[in-house]
């Protein structure tokens, strides 16, 4: 048996265009749904149109405030800097599924309301599944490593626990034809910054490198290899990064994997969603 897991970071739409995502979506078959940047707003309506659909869902709870949306501003880029004083801690995540949805604990982040787990059935077998929405390099406190550090240590337990782990990671700011990857604590010229360090650049590999190092799957990757040069999250010119991704572990296996770019250039949202057809291995 075989389930198919979608992930989209719907970026905080609400009213008609929140609308119009619940309308992409019902053209569109999953058996798990994770959503990102939830907000206080849009919550009631995707549980509601899910549940329409038959789903269990789950979202996770905003522990501190949910703080109002500020007039945006740049600096120098996604890595360091990218659009600031948006309220970032307004943003939940989210999972639906076909089968009942049974909350696995909450981990000790940062930033809680950024990740979620819960154990649902995918293709007849139970699957701890995560989804998380990391935090920029740029928020103060380092709550991106520390963030990433800690889903790390969940996802690597030794219990042989089958697990899916599905979002927007912001990173990495490249991957080579050769499969180098470089994190955001480089620059354009793969140098080190020194406000971010080595800390932050190994934190950022840990989930899209490390994990793969110990026996888990980057579905996209293991199926399209290098060449393929997708871009999850991009500007209207084109320019963009690979953030969203689904990564199995061992006793999993993915059987197809592709990006919905239609629904960021049709700016439905600025990330594509991402698919997967997952069945357990052998």
């Amino acid at each position: 048996m075989t389930a198919l897991l979608l992930s989209w970071n719907v970026a905080g739409r609400v009213g008609d265009r929140q609308e119009a995502q619940i309308a992409a979506l019902a053209e569109r078959p999953f058996d798990v749904l994770c959503l990102q940047e939830v907000t206080p707003t849009s919550r009631a309506r995707w549980v509601a149109a899910l549940e329409e659909r038959g789903m269990h869902v789950a979202v996770s709870a905003w522990p501190a405030e949910a703080r109002p949306r500020q007039r945006p501003r740049r600096d120098s880029g996604r890595g360091g800097g990218n659009p600031v004083g948006l309220g970032s801690r307004r943003f939940a995540v989210l999972i639906a599924a076909s089968e009942p949805v049974r909350d696995a604990g909450s981990l000790d982040l940062p930033w809680p309301e950024r990740h979620l787990r819960a154990t649902t059935a995918i293709g007849g077998a139970d699957v701890e599944v995560h989804t998380l929405h990391a935090p920029l390099s740029s928020k103060e406190g380092q709550v991106k490593v520390h963030t990433l550090e800690g889903v790390f240590a969940a996802l690597s337990a030794p219990d042989g626990r089958p697990r899916v782990l599905a979002g927007d990671l912001n990173t990495p700011r490249y991957e080579s034809r050769e499969g180098e990857i470089v994190s955001f604590a480089r620059d354009r010229r793969g140098r080190m910054r020194p406000e971010l360090g080595e800390r932050h650049d190994r934190a950022e590999l840990l989930l899209i490198d490390e994990l793969v190092r110990r026996g888990w799957r980057d579905a996209f990757r293991a199926l399209h290899g290098y060449s393929r040069r997708d871009r999850s999250w991009a500007l209207p010119t084109g320019f963009g990064y690979r953030l969203d991704h689904i990564l199995v572990s061992a006793g999993l296996e993915p059987l197809e994997c592709d990006y919905v770019h239609d629904w960021r250039t049709g700016r439905l949202s600025d990330h594509a969603a991402m698919w997967a057809r997952i069945a357990p291995a052998g």
